[in-house]
Protein backbone atom coordinates (compact mmCIF):
# COMPACT_ATOMS: atom_id res chain seq x y z
CA UNK A 1 0.00 0.00 0.00
CA UNK A 2 1.17 3.48 -1.13
CA UNK A 3 1.89 6.05 1.70
CA UNK A 4 0.39 9.60 1.55
CA UNK A 5 3.52 11.07 -0.09
CA UNK A 6 4.26 8.36 -3.00
CA UNK A 7 0.36 8.54 -3.82
CA UNK A 8 -0.52 9.77 -6.84
CA UNK A 9 -3.01 12.74 -7.77
CA UNK A 10 -6.01 11.24 -10.21
CA UNK A 11 -7.79 13.57 -12.18
CA UNK A 12 -11.34 12.85 -12.90
CA UNK A 13 -13.27 15.03 -15.90
CA UNK A 14 -16.70 14.23 -17.28
CA UNK A 15 -16.24 13.81 -21.09
CA UNK A 16 -18.87 15.79 -22.81
CA UNK A 17 -19.33 17.88 -26.20
CA UNK A 18 -19.74 21.33 -24.59
CA UNK A 19 -16.96 23.69 -26.19
CA UNK A 20 -15.84 24.09 -22.67
CA UNK A 21 -14.46 20.83 -22.00
CA UNK A 22 -11.74 21.30 -24.21
CA UNK A 23 -10.36 23.53 -22.01
CA UNK A 24 -10.79 20.63 -19.04
CA UNK A 25 -8.80 18.69 -21.05
CA UNK A 26 -6.52 20.51 -21.86
CA UNK A 27 -6.08 22.05 -18.03
CA UNK A 28 -6.56 18.62 -16.01
CA UNK A 29 -4.08 16.30 -18.93
CA UNK A 30 -1.16 19.20 -18.25
CA UNK A 31 -1.96 19.18 -14.72
CA UNK A 32 -1.87 15.78 -14.58
CA UNK A 33 1.34 15.65 -16.13
CA UNK A 34 3.03 18.22 -14.08
CA UNK A 35 2.41 16.36 -10.70
CA UNK A 36 3.23 13.43 -12.19
CA UNK A 37 -0.47 11.82 -11.74
CA UNK A 38 -3.10 10.29 -14.04
CA UNK A 39 -6.11 11.31 -15.64
CA UNK A 40 -9.66 9.20 -15.88
CA UNK A 41 -12.24 10.29 -18.65
CA UNK A 42 -15.51 9.86 -17.91
CA UNK A 43 -18.83 10.23 -20.25
CA UNK A 44 -22.35 9.54 -18.99
CA UNK A 45 -24.73 8.36 -21.24
CA UNK A 46 -28.35 9.51 -20.01
CA UNK A 47 -31.43 6.73 -20.16
CA UNK A 48 -33.35 7.09 -23.62
CA UNK A 49 -36.62 8.86 -22.78
CA UNK A 50 -37.98 6.43 -25.64
CA UNK A 51 -40.07 3.82 -23.92
CA UNK A 52 -42.45 3.15 -26.65
CA UNK A 53 -40.70 0.00 -28.20
CA UNK A 54 -38.19 -1.53 -26.31
CA UNK A 55 -36.11 -2.69 -29.35
CA UNK A 56 -35.96 1.16 -30.63
CA UNK A 57 -34.47 2.11 -27.41
CA UNK A 58 -31.80 -0.68 -27.54
CA UNK A 59 -30.69 0.18 -30.87
CA UNK A 60 -30.90 4.21 -29.46
CA UNK A 61 -28.94 3.50 -26.67
CA UNK A 62 -26.04 1.55 -28.70
CA UNK A 63 -25.78 3.93 -30.79
CA UNK A 64 -25.23 6.35 -28.12
CA UNK A 65 -22.68 3.95 -26.70
CA UNK A 66 -20.43 3.56 -29.96
CA UNK A 67 -20.71 7.29 -30.25
CA UNK A 68 -19.43 7.56 -26.80
CA UNK A 69 -16.43 5.09 -27.51
CA UNK A 70 -15.56 7.02 -30.59
CA UNK A 71 -15.88 10.59 -28.55
CA UNK A 72 -13.61 9.28 -25.70
CA UNK A 73 -10.86 7.78 -28.38
CA UNK A 74 -10.52 10.88 -29.74
CA UNK A 75 -10.37 12.74 -26.29
CA UNK A 76 -7.91 10.35 -25.14
CA UNK A 77 -5.52 11.05 -28.52
CA UNK A 78 -5.46 15.01 -27.37
CA UNK A 79 -4.70 14.06 -23.96
CA UNK A 80 -1.57 11.96 -25.01
CA UNK A 81 -0.65 14.93 -27.56
CA UNK A 82 -1.45 17.20 -24.76
CA UNK A 83 0.31 15.78 -22.19
CA UNK A 84 2.08 12.56 -22.79
CA UNK A 85 -0.43 11.05 -20.50
CA UNK A 86 -2.68 7.57 -21.36
CA UNK A 87 -5.87 8.27 -19.33
CA UNK A 88 -8.44 6.32 -18.18
CA UNK A 89 -11.62 6.02 -20.10
CA UNK A 90 -15.05 5.31 -18.54
CA UNK A 91 -18.59 5.20 -19.65
CA UNK A 92 -21.71 4.77 -17.52
CA UNK A 93 -25.58 5.15 -17.95
CA UNK A 94 -27.68 6.96 -15.84
CA UNK A 95 -28.26 10.63 -13.92
CA UNK A 96 -24.90 12.39 -14.52
CA UNK A 97 -24.93 13.32 -10.57
CA UNK A 98 -25.74 9.72 -9.44
CA UNK A 99 -22.88 8.31 -12.05
CA UNK A 100 -20.53 10.72 -10.74
CA UNK A 101 -21.14 10.22 -6.89
CA UNK A 102 -20.95 6.41 -7.21
CA UNK A 103 -17.81 6.25 -9.56
CA UNK A 104 -16.11 8.65 -7.10
CA UNK A 105 -17.11 5.72 -4.35
CA UNK A 106 -16.16 2.91 -6.43
CA UNK A 107 -12.16 4.58 -7.77
CA UNK A 108 -10.98 5.68 -4.26
CA UNK A 109 -7.83 7.01 -6.04
CA UNK A 110 -9.36 10.22 -7.29
CA UNK A 111 -8.28 13.35 -5.72
CA UNK A 112 -10.07 15.99 -7.60
CA UNK A 113 -13.07 16.64 -10.16
CA UNK A 114 -12.59 18.85 -13.04
CA UNK A 115 -15.42 20.26 -14.58
CA UNK A 116 -15.95 23.01 -17.09
CA UNK A 117 -18.31 26.26 -16.99
CA UNK A 118 -20.15 28.78 -19.95
CA UNK A 119 -19.12 31.59 -18.68
CA UNK A 120 -22.45 33.37 -20.91
CA UNK A 121 -25.04 33.11 -18.11
CA UNK A 122 -25.99 29.59 -17.42
CA UNK A 123 -22.69 27.86 -16.36
CA UNK A 124 -24.14 24.70 -17.06
CA UNK A 125 -26.43 21.26 -15.43
CA UNK A 126 -22.87 19.75 -13.18
CA UNK A 127 -22.13 22.82 -11.86
CA UNK A 128 -25.01 23.54 -10.89
CA UNK A 129 -25.92 20.17 -9.87
CA UNK A 130 -22.58 20.36 -7.57
CA UNK A 131 -22.87 23.76 -6.36
CA UNK A 132 -26.79 22.42 -5.24
CA UNK A 133 -26.58 18.67 -3.84
CA UNK A 134 -23.42 17.20 -4.83
CA UNK A 135 -20.74 19.10 -2.96
CA UNK A 136 -22.65 17.58 0.48
CA UNK A 137 -21.48 14.00 -0.47
CA UNK A 138 -18.38 14.60 -2.46
CA UNK A 139 -15.22 15.06 0.19
CA UNK A 140 -12.90 16.44 -2.90
CA UNK A 141 -11.91 19.45 -4.30
CA UNK A 142 -13.70 20.29 -7.20
CA UNK A 143 -11.74 22.57 -9.95
CA UNK A 144 -14.22 24.92 -12.43
CA UNK A 145 -12.37 25.64 -15.30
CA UNK A 146 -14.33 28.80 -16.75
CA UNK A 147 -15.15 28.12 -20.67
CA UNK A 148 -13.47 31.24 -21.39
CA UNK A 149 -10.18 30.67 -20.57
CA UNK A 150 -7.09 30.63 -23.01
CA UNK A 151 -4.92 28.12 -23.88
CA UNK A 152 -2.04 30.41 -22.85
CA UNK A 153 -4.25 31.39 -19.55
CA UNK A 154 -4.24 27.60 -18.80
CA UNK A 155 -0.52 27.06 -19.81
CA UNK A 156 0.06 29.67 -17.41
CA UNK A 157 -1.98 28.56 -14.71
CA UNK A 158 -0.73 25.13 -14.51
Amino acid sequence: MMSAMEKKWKFLVIADDTPEFKKVLRLASLRAAKVNGSMVMLRIIQPSEFQHWMSVREIMEEEAMQEAEEMMNEFAREVKEISGLDCEKVIRKGEPGDVITQYIEEDQEIHMLVLGANVDGDPGPLVKAFREELLNVLHMPVLVVPGNMTDEDIDHFV
